[in-house]
């Protein structure tokens, strides 16, 4: 992937920048993602494709570092089980946790916290958080919350996409 590197790393004494892929290897050479030649990195780009009885049904896909498997499987559900329409399943609000260590240097983690879209009604946070999450807020459409594109093809063949609002993105399906 050839994303803009803003917020990566320098190499000591070289002044080059690793790329914002390169940085989701860690330096710690015990840990699975550490840097070491002949090793295939974890990488966070991971567009999805859904068949059923071997047709397709739904390619789709996001920017979005470590949020794209959370906002992916959201609209999933939005649109296989909750019934949306593809535009309404890309533009419902979002959440995302941080409970794990983030993909990119320096692989911060915030332990039991959940980050909502200022769409999620308080009444939500405050039950997250009277479970013992750290409720944290995004503004009502956070572009950090993914930008999820799809197409999904009806039982007619019929292509219906979708176009997330969080970012710069068309949607388009012949």
């Amino acid at each position: 992937p050839s994303d803009v590197s803003t917020d990566t790393p320098v190499i000591p004494g070289t002044g080059l920048a690793v790329s914002s892929r390169g940085s989701q290897s860690w330096l710690v050479p015990e840990h699975p993602s550490a840097v070491a030649p002949g090793k295939r990195p974890r990488l966070t780009p991971n567009p999805a494709m859904v068949f059923r009885d071997g047709r397709l049904v739904m390619p789709f896909g996001t920017p979005g570092g470590d949020v794209q498997t959370q906002a992916m499987l959201q609209v999933l559900l939005n649109v296989l089980v909750f019934g949306m329409t593809p535009q309404l399943a890309v533009e419902a609000p979002r959440f995302a946790t941080q409970s794990f260590p983030d993909s990119f240097w320096p692989h911060r983690y915030f332990p039991g916290r959940v980050t909502l879209e200022g769409r999620i009604p308080g009444e939500t946070a405050e039950t997250l958080a009277g479970l013992g999450h750290t409720v944290a807020r995004w503004p009502d459409w956070e572009w950090r919350a993914g930008a999820v594109c799809l197409v999904r093809v009806d039982d007619a063949g019929v292509r219906w996409a979708a176009a997330d609002p969080r970012r710069d993105s068309y949607a388009v399906a012949w």
